[in-house]
């Protein structure tokens, strides 16, 4: 064996972190929406929740932004525009829709329109990169939207109008947070991924708020509910930065193929807490829906991550 070669139990090792990251950060960013829906239960909007989360989570994006390292090469006016636009139109905008749809539905559908980015992801790339769509990855994407549809025609307990306000709300986040995706992956190589992630999610916790000074008044913060503040913060810390940083460790140990099929799990790991904590239920249609979704996502993914192996 040469010198310089890895043993093997230490890639095995990696590979074994790598998924137990990814498998904790993905049940973390599921419980964001049971965190979410629990805050709502004490008479506040999703103006007031998201400025809370994203202030109490900024700490942390700060101290990560002064212990990560400079990039070696220092990046552009328009490199720092483009990361400006990631934060404001990408986060923050995912951020908010995602918030406001949570006004109107269920955790547990909130979720499985979010986890259809990925199809957005594909649309958006062979819009402005010219990237082909293949004959499996249309299957996939036409099997994820037959099941998105299976989930709308089961709901029957809620107001109908409520149902699609809240899915176009979420769904927009979708779209926004698409957009993030396909930034990021434009400008993490120009900032590092630690940097990158600190700067867009600062710019979009100054959106938060700058929003909540244009909309609400500061008076407001001190009639809160003690369970307002602790749901919001569990949000900042367990829901946003810890989840984000387990991401990022699992994508460098394992990949973002490999990441987003560990991922999967997110909708279901939402839809148990739901149903645990909210009293969330779906229909026999609703899971069968359910699992096309995750089946036709996972297809989505599964190509990328084979022909990175090659």
């Amino acid at each position: 064996m040469s010198k310089f070669s890895v043993p093997a139990h230490s890639h095995s090792s990696a590979q074994l972190w790598g998924v137990l990251f990814v498998l904790i950060s993905a049940t973390l960013f599921s419980a964001k929406s049971v965190f979410v829906k629990l805050a709502y239960q004490y008479a506040v909007d999703s103006v007031v929740v998201l400025t809370l989360r994203m202030a109490f989570a900024l700490p942390f994006f700060i101290a990560m932004l002064w212990w990560s390292e400079e990039p070696s090469q220092k990046p552009s006016s328009a490199d720092y525009a483009a990361l400006i636009a990631a934060g404001v139109f990408g986060y923050y905008g995912a951020s908010i829709f995602d918030f406001w749809g949570m006004e109107y539905i269920s955790a547990s559908l909130e979720r499985l329109i979010l986890f259809m980015y990925p199809t957005l992801t594909v649309f958006l790339s062979a819009i402005f990169f010219k990237t082909a769509i293949s004959q499996r990855t249309w299957w996939a994407i036409v099997l994820s939207y037959g099941g998105m549809l299976l989930v709308f025609t089961g709901y029957h307990h809620e107001p109908q109008k409520n149902i699609v306000l809240g899915s176009s709300l979420v769904f927009l986040g979708a779209l926004a947070y698409a957009g993030y995706l396909i930034a990021s992956a434009q400008l993490i190589p120009r900032f590092g991924a630690a940097r990158f992630t600190a700067l867009a999610l600062s710019v979009a916790s100054l959106c938060c708020f700058i929003q909540f000074l244009l909309t609400h008044s500061l008076s407001e913060l001190r009639t809160l509910a003690t369970e307002v503040w602790v749901l919001c913060a569990i949000l900042g810390f367990f829901c946003t930065f810890l989840p984000a940083t387990l991401l990022t460790q699992g994508i460098r140990r394992i990949g973002a193929p490999q990441s987003a099929l560990v991922s999967a799990i997110s909708p279901v790991i939402t839809l148990a807490l739901g149903a645990w904590l909210l009293n969330e239920f779906l229909t026999q249609q609703q899971w069968l829906g359910a699992l096309c979704i995750l089946v036709g996502v996972g297809f989505i993914s599964y190509p990328s991550s084979r022909h990175e192996r090659k």
